[in-house]
């Protein structure tokens, strides 16, 4: 595989068509919307955790360091939801003498098996990382109308109560069950399968849940520890309502700590799915993300008291993303503005999903006969996105500056101090450039096109006085078709340089300044397909 050289100001510099944008005043202070510690997070696919966190004579040092980056930057490692469809295909064996044994069945699925057995040792995967808080879905799919998955739920409660004692986030019961009488994968429901039905088999499960963790991790059974992500429905606009549910009873018992959504933008085989059409378009992540909230609002509506939301799963193309698009540095600015998207219209959490060999994921965790090992473009937008959220120094409060055009560009103030403090400007300018004929990033066009760029000009507020120095620090790509030579800051966080812990490279340009003038504004340039930070305190 031909890899293109790491991106350099030489490589960025000409030639450059500059358009100076409009004027933006940032307003201080704001209505504090603060998002929750570790707000950016992951989910990781319930067959492919032990690949990701290996186990306790063979921990995943490459994960673990990936995270640690995260922590550095927050103060916090990524909370890790293990879960996915596959959590509704797993059955106990007791005497399975691996983690996990899974068969693919292609007419189902070629990205995860479909026949799964896992023995006792696949809870081992969560001792793997220190510090980090889980949540570990149980089988709906087969437990609710299946004696053999229903047996499953009653073996594996108090396997991983125990497992996650002290590191439990919350549980999780089922996976998308609005998709459960209609997934491509195979219906586990009747097509008459409903809200009413899904609540009275919700409520049965986790009662029995309960009444083990009781039983078995009682420190895990309080008010303060027990609870659950719900409904992880996969999108609006399926059979079971997730607002319906809400009615119906679902939070009956008051154990939904966290109202949980599954977000993807489109679909790896949907006709028309483009970088600059589908990924990188403001006004698309805007519209997919503002329907979730109108859901939420609903759900407020019949149950004021409906505790926060957060997307459970998410990332940018169902069917686990497409070459050429999901692993591309494209997809890390698509990621970076759905995350700070999301959080200026109220989601607390974003858990970026990932499996073995999936094409969206930010890393790979092993080497494959599909895939090596390393780490992917959607990586970056992760870093850039956990900079902007940082709660180190105090929760951060986000929000969404419109600017001139709202499909190719999009930009966020974050604040500190519940809304009073401007700390940091990220600006994203998701106008396409791309370097390659094949659309994947490995082979070069003979002749470069022109790269065009943008200045930005906001008004900030009076308390940074004139002269005041603000930091630059940039997301930069050789161009948006990119898979590789990708850099934050002038850091680079492959698995080949230092096992994916961060290393700043020589040939990158780094620790930029500009100044607040006496106009009271910050001028700064962002090139096509980049994104840049401006970062007025530096508390990490």
């Amino acid at each position: 595989m031909k890899l293109l050289p790491i991106a350099t100001l030489a490589a960025l510099a000409a030639p450059f068509l500059e358009v100076t944008a409009a004027q933006y005043t940032i307003s201080s202070p704001v209505p504090a919307n603060d998002v929750f510690e570790a707000y950016v997070s992951y989910s990781i696919e319930f067959s492919s955790f032990p690949d990701f966190a290996g186990n306790n004579s063979n921990p995943n040092t490459f994960s673990n360091n990936l995270l640690d980056n995260i922590k550095h930057i927050t103060g916090v490692k990524p909370y890790i939801r293990v879960g996915g469809n596959t959590q509704d295909y797993a059955l106990y064996d007791a005497s399975l003498p691996i983690a996990l044994n899974g068969t693919f069945d292609p007419k189902r699925s070629e990205d995860y098996p479909t026949t799964i057995f896992i023995g006792p040792s696949y809870f081992e995967s969560y001792n793997t990382f220190r510090g980090v808080k889980y949540s570990h879905g149980f089988n709906l799919g087969l437990g609710g109308n299946n004696s053999a998955g229903w047996q499953t739920l009653l073996d594996t409660v108090p396997l991983a109560c125990k497992a996650l004692s002290g590191k439990l986030y919350l549980w999780g019961y089922g996976n998308e069950p609005d998709l459960f009488s209609t997934s491509a994968q195979g219906p586990v429901r009747p097509i008459t399968w409903n809200e009413r039905e899904y609540v009275w088999q919700w409520l049965n499960g986790t009662r029995v849940i309960k009444t083990l963790i009781q039983e078995h991790c009682p420190e895990l059974a309080t008010e303060e520890n027990y609870g659950y992500l719900a409904p992880s429905h996969a999108g609006v606009g399926n059979r079971l309502k997730a607002p319906a549910a809400w009615a119906a009873g679902v939070n009956t018992d008051k154990n939904v700590k966290l109202f949980s959504t599954h977000n993807y933008i489109s679909g790896a085989t949907s006709p028309g799915v483009t970088l600059q059409g589908t990924l990188m378009n403001h006004t698309v992540t805007r519209r997919s993300v503002d329907a979730h909230v109108t859901e939420y609002n609903a759900i407020k509506a019949i149950d004021p008291s409906a505790p926060p939301m957060i997307f459970g799963e998410t990332n940018s193309l169902y069917n686990q993303g497409r070459p050429g698009l999901s692993n591309t540095f494209g997809a890390a600015l698509w990621v970076a503005d759905f995350n700070l998207y999301s959080a200026s219209v109220g989601f607390k959490r974003v858990q970026m999903h990932m499996g073995t060999n999936y094409r969206y994921q930010s890393w790979q965790p092993l080497t494959t006969n599909l895939s090596p090992k390393g780490t992917k473009a959607p990586y970056y937008g992760n870093i850039l996105s956990a900079f902007v959220t940082s709660a180190y120094c105090s929760l951060s409060t986000i929000s969404h500056i419109p600017l001139s055009n709202p499909h190719l560009e999009s930009a966020y103030a974050a604040y500190k101090n519940a809304g009073a403090l401007l700390t940091r400007i990220a600006v994203l300018n998701l106008r396409n450039y791309n370097t390659t004929v094949d659309g994947a990033g490995l082979v070069p066009v003979p002749t470069p096109p022109v790269r065009g760029s943008q200045t930005y000009n906001f008004t900030v507020p009076d308390y940074y006085k004139p002269g005041y120095s603000v930091g630059v620090r940039r997301l930069l790509a050789n161009g948006s078709d990119a898979i590789t030579g990708i850099t934050w800051d002038g850091y680079s966080y492959n698995y080949e340089l230092d096992l994916g812990k961060p290393v700043r490279l020589g040939n990158v340009t780094y620790g930029e300044k500009v100044q607040v003038g006496e106009d009271g504004q910050v001028s700064v340039q962002v090139w096509d397909s980049s994104a840049v930070v401006l970062d007025f305190e530096k508390c990490w």
